[in-house]
């Protein structure tokens, strides 16, 4: 059985998407007229600033078109539904936000991605543009080693603090340290209870029981950590705070920036009530909360199910994600 969907074509869905986000933020966004997946900040580039350039494949809204404005990412580059954009946007995207003082590429550590991105970095090197490549490994379930762990909600504080860096006009190398320095920081786990699906087939993506959940699933789907019985609420975010919270290893008075995730389709109820306790468990930990974000940040088209992202601040990177930045999603200060 087909789930129901408001589209037109599902392979037109992408491409009709664009046209209704930049029709609804014309403020904000823009696209160049031979370009139709790289979407530009409108106030963002400027000359003698590093150029930060977000992308992916779509299905993951707002991630990766609603983090692109003024203080936060310069451009965007726009696969179809969970595919890496071909490496021409990442380069359109580039060369539309150049402001001579380099380009900063981050995106999740998905294989497409990294294929195509590195692609477009050496097609710019050829142009006379330095162009480097910071990956998101956020997701604490997807690999014990940081290194070959995948890209997920923690983008939003990650692309956060590399894009305050650049809007501060610190040079290449900077923006580099301070994304790489973000990045080692964050730390995300995830639940899943129900597939998504997508357009072109609107079928479940993968199979998942009813009454049964899965601990570390990925946005796309990927396997998770553990599968069995849907469990409480309280009893599902205790099973994933004691994961971030050893990973982390933070100490008693430390400060943490917090962001629980729809994946889609779990509404603000269910997040809210999944914070309550991450709060509490944070605060038996004692950890002061700076920050906090709730609602549906990286999403998996109608996929059921949260996740929760800890940023383990210090004093650079609290001033970097309290920045002010104005994106057609996203805005803060």
């Amino acid at each position: 059985m087909q789930t129901q969907k408001l589209i037109n074509d599902g392979n037109l869905a992408v491409d009709e998407m664009l046209a209704g986000i930049l029709a609804a933020h014309p403020q904000h966004l823009w696209r160049p007229e031979h370009a139709p997946r790289a979407v530009i900040a409108r106030h963002g580039p400027r000359p003698g600033k590093v150029a930060l350039v977000i992308g992916g494949g779509s299905g993951h809204e707002p991630t990766f078109l609603g983090f692109v404005g003024k203080g936060l990412a310069d451009a965007a580059a726009i696969g179809n539904v969970f595919a890496s954009p071909p490496p021409q946007p990442a380069v359109d995207a580039a060369l539309a936000a150049n402001g001579g003082a380099g380009v900063l590429f981050m995106y999740g550590n998905y294989a497409g991605d990294v294929m195509n991105f590195d692609m477009a970095a050496e097609l710019l090197e050829m142009e006379g543009i330095e162009a480097r490549t910071v990956l998101t490994t956020d997701d604490i379930a997807s690999s014990p080693v940081r290194e070959k762990r995948r890209g997920v909600a923690g983008n939003v504080f990650i692309f956060k603090a590399a894009g305050a860096a650049a809007d501060l006009m610190l040079p290449l190398d900077e923006v580099e340290r301070i994304a790489r320095h973000a990045n080692a920081r964050t730390f995300t786990m995830g639940v899943a209870l129900s597939s998504c699906s997508l357009p072109q087939t609107r079928r479940p993506s993968f199979d998942l029981p009813p009454g049964e959940m899965e601990i570390g699933m990925g946005i796309h789907g990927e396997p998770g950590v553990r599968r069995g019985p849907l469990r409480p609420a309280d009893e599902v975010t205790d099973e994933i705070m004691d994961a971030l919270l050893a990973e982390m290893g933070a100490s008693r008075g430390d400060r943490v920036a917090v962001l629980v995730n729809s994946l889609g389709a779990t509404p603000l109820m269910e997040l809210y009530i999944l914070h309550a306790r991450v709060a509490a468990r944070l605060a038996q930990a004692g950890l002061s909360v700076h920050k906090v974000l709730v609602g549906p940040y990286c999403t998996s088209l109608d996929m059921a199910g949260a996740s929760i992202t800890l940023m383990h601040l210090d004093d650079e990177l609290t001033r970097l994600i309290d920045h002010p930045c104005d994106c057609a999603m996203f805005r803060q200060g």
